[in-house]
């Protein structure tokens, strides 16, 4: 099943793994939008440095420190996904507070082991 994805902390930098994300994503077929410092471009997906309403976001994944998410709120809140991925180094309570009131699933996970145990 495709599962479109927005990657918050998108990185054109490969050591990163929110590119390594990006990277595996696709190649297991998932649609991928990304949000990240600047606009650029990273494996055919156009990452945007604006906040964009799209629709149909199944998964957000997040690769921003706790302190970092907080612009992203309200942003997160709106597109309402079905889940939120907190990524290690990600976790988030007051967030995850605000996921759970919204009737928005979260897990505590890395999107790449999900992604090569097949649990994506």
């Amino acid at each position: 099943m495709i599962k479109k994805t927005l990657v918050i902390g998108a990185s054109t930098n490969p050591s990163r793994y929110s590119y390594l994300a990006m990277q595996q994503l696709i190649a297991n077929g998932h649609k991928v939008i990304g949000i990240g410092k600047k606009e650029v471009e990273v494996h055919g997906v156009k990452i945007t440095a604006n906040k964009i309403l799209y629709k149909d976001v199944d998964t957000v994944t997040l690769y921003l420190s706790k302190k970092n998410q907080q612009e992203f709120y309200d942003y997160i809140i709106s597109l309402n996904p079905k889940r939120v991925l907190f990524n290690p180094g990600t976790e988030n309570e007051e967030l995850q507070k605000l996921l759970t009131k919204n009737n928005i699933a979260f897990e505590e996970a890395c999107t790449l082991v999900l992604l090569s145990t097949g649990q994506y």
